[in-house]
């Protein structure tokens, strides 16, 4: 029997079972309800500024810091791409376009002055 564990304890395994069971329950605890369930008009509209927010938490950072610090120069292209890529979105109202103007920006200043 312990070569079926391959070095792996019986501790290990229980707390991935248990793990599994918790997580296989707890999203499945709507579905297992017979009465419907709605959430309450705060969380919906508090749901509402979730990807947005998710979406700036991961975008912004990558915008104004390099190696962890704050850029110190204004001579980066993530800057002038990122402020022609809100000119066009405003502008427009186009997602794809926001990416392309935004590259189109990017991409001369990263290449060819270095930026």
């Amino acid at each position: 029997m312990s070569d079926m564990f391959n070095g792996t304890d019986a501790w290990t395994l229980w707390v991935i079972v248990g793990l599994a069971v918790v997580t296989v329950v707890s999203r499945s605890f709507f579905f297992i309800s017979s009465k419907p369930w709605q959430l309450p008009h705060w969380a919906q509209r508090g749901l509402q500024y979730a990807p947005i927010a998710a979406l700036s938490a991961v975008v912004v950072p990558e915008i104004v810091m390099s190696q962890g610090e704050l850029i110190t120069t204004w001579q980066d292209a993530r800057l002038f791409a990122a402020a022609a890529g809100v000119a066009i979105y405003f502008a427009k109202r186009n997602v794809l376009l926001t990416i392309l103007g935004g590259m189109a920006v990017y991409l001369p200043l990263h290449l060819a002055l270095g930026w």
